[in-house]
C-alpha cells in the first residue's frame, strides 16, 4: 500500500517496541544478549504472529533482515548508555518511559498491522482481530520473557486501544477515506486511549477474585 510505503509504521513500531524491550531488560538487570533478546521479540514477536495467521510467506523479518537489525542496533545503544543514563531516561515514577514507548508502539502496530491484513484481502473483523494481534502480542512476549505479569492480564485499557485503533481505520476505509487518513486517525484513536488510561488510571472492570 502506497501510504506505508510514504511512512513506515511498521519499522517505525519495531524501532519504538524494540526500545520497550531494551528498557525492560534494563529494569531486569540483563546482559548485552539480554537485551538484544528482549529487544528483538518485542519488536518483530506481534508481527511474526500476524504473518504466520495470514500465511505470508516469507515472515517479514525473514524476508528483509533489516528490521532484526534496527532491535539489535536499538537494543545495544540502550545498553551502552549506562544504568545512571537509562535511570535519567526513565524517571522515577515506575518507568514512564518504558510504559510510552509501549504506548506509542501499541498504536503503530495497530495501524501497520491492520494495513497488512486489508493488504491481503482479508475479511474486515479479521483485519482489526490482526490489528490488534500485532499491537499486543510483542508486549506479551517481552513481558513473559522478563517474568512480568503482561499489561493484558492487568485490567489496564490496552488490548481495547488497540482494538479502537483497528477499528476506526478499518470503518473510516470502508468510506472511502485516504488510506493514509484512515491509518492516522487509528493511530491516534489508539494512542490516545492508552494516554488517557495511563494519565487518568483507567482500568476495565474485574470480576472479583476468589481463593
Amino acid at each position: 500500500m502506497d501510504f506505508l510505503q510514504t511512512i513506515p509504521f511498521e519499522t517505525v513500531g519495531v524501532a519504538v517496541f524494540a526500545l520497550s524491550g531494551a528498557l525492560m531488560a534494563a529494569r531486569k538487570g540483563m546482559d548485552p544478549f539480554g537485551f538484544a533478546l528482549l529487544a528483538t521479540l518485542t519488536g518483530v514477536g506481534g508481527g511474526t504472529v500476524r504473518d504466520l495467521l495470514i500465511g505470508a510467506d516469507p515472515v517479514f523479518w525473514v524476508g528483509d533482515p533489516s528490521d532484526v537489525l534496527v532491535c539489535l542496533v536499538v537494543a545495544e545503544l540502550v545498553f551502552a548508555l549506562g544504568p545512571k543514563r537509562v535511570a535519567r531516561i526513565e524517571g522515577g515514577r515506575r518507568g514512564r518511559a518504558l510504559i510510552w514507548a509501549d504506548a506509542l508502539g501499541l498504536a503503530l502496530f495497530a495501524v501497520s498491522g491492520t494495513a497488512k491484513a486489508l493488504a491481503v484481502g482479508v475479511p474486515a473483523l479479521s483485519a482489526i482481530a490482526l490489528g490488534t494481534i500485532t499491537a499486543t502480542f510483542g508486549g506479551i512476549i517481552r513481558d513473559i520473557f522478563a517474568g512480568t505479569t503482561p499489561l493484558v492480564l492487568r485490567q489496564e485499557i490496552y488490548v481495547t486501544a488497540a482494538a479502537l485503533g483497528a477499528a476506526v481505520m478499518v470503518g473510516l476505509q470502508s468510506l472511502g477515506l485516504e488510506p493514509f487518513l484512515c491509518s492516522a486517525a487509528g493511530f491516534v484513536a489508539a494512542f490516545a486511549l492508552r494516554a488517557l488510561a495511563i494519565l487518568r488510571g483507567w482500568s476495565l472492570p474485574a470480576f472479583p477474585a476468589r481463593d
